[in-house]
């Protein structure tokens, strides 16, 4: 991390897990264990919890997301929910392009684009996520593919736009498998997406963007990972559903 120049950030991504009660005493559970964090604490949550884990983060450092947002104001999109939605609700975060989502409901590098200037246009902090599978890393393709999508979702996303879009490297290998990127991969892979970033915005501007890791990243690793200079905290799934293990992850991240 270099947190004299960005950010550092933790967000759960709760995916499709816990009922609004559930959600409610969860992060009630979070709040004492949290309080004193040195990075900023985000939870992104199911779109029926929204409401419930609003109200029980009130009062405390702890910001409401949600998991995905569509790119049309409104219309014919059953199942979509619009950022004008989010927004009424008390949505501060969103995530966007989740290699879950574009595994199973068809995401693209476009849509992933469309999403996030929807997202930053109405005035979210967007959390874009990119990754490599593990035969495209077998193949050497990291590097190429990371700057691609990185360089995608950015597509016409002006430099001072850039500053509520934190982009999180989650290698598709790693993502709820139990295996985890070495710290020196996932500082390998967040400096890429750093690079491509620099690429197009400079090396000034590249060097301010939060770049989280969002693979498998748990209470045991963390120390090791935002320990990276360009880990600048995470993106946990799995152990954000633990009050106990995402504070020691937020705690690692504070120091």
């Amino acid at each position: 991390m270099k947190k004299e120049v960005r950010r550092a950030v933790i967000a759960g991504n709760w995916k499709m897990n816990k009922t609004p009660s559930e959600a409610a005493a969860l992060i009630n559970e979070m709040k004492p264990l949290v309080a004193d964090a040195d990075c900023d604490v985000v939870l992104c949550v199911p779109f029926v919890d929204i409401p419930a884990a609003v109200e029980a983060a009130k009062g405390s450092n702890i910001k409401i997301g949600a998991e995905n947002i569509h790119f049309k104001e409104s219309g014919a999109y059953t199942g979509e929910i619009s950022a004008a939605m989010l927004k009424e609700i008390g949505v501060e975060y969103v995530v966007i392009g989740h290699s879950e989502r574009r595994q199973y409901f068809a995401e693209t590098d476009q849509t992933v684009n469309l999403r996030t200037l929807a997202a930053v246009n109405a005035g979210f902090k967007a959390i874009v996520c990119v990754g490599e599978t593990l035969e495209q890393r077998e193949l050497g393709y990291t590097e190429t593919l990371l700057k691609y999508q990185t360089k995608m979702a950015l597509t016409n996303v002006t430099a001072d736009q850039l500053k509520n879009i934190i982009i999180a490297y989650e290698p598709v290998w790693a993502i709820g498998t139990g295996v985890t990127a070495t710290a020196d991969q996932a500082d390998e892979g967040n400096g890429f997406c750093r690079a491509a970033i620099a690429e197009v915005y400079g090396n000034d501007v590249a060097e301010t963007v939060t770049v989280q890791y969002g693979g498998s990243m748990n209470a045991k690793n963390a120390d090791e990972l935002v320990s990276k200079v360009n880990v600048d905290g995470g993106l946990i799934g799995g152990a954000s559903l633990k009050a106990e293990d995402f504070s020691i992850i937020v705690k690692a991240t504070s120091k």
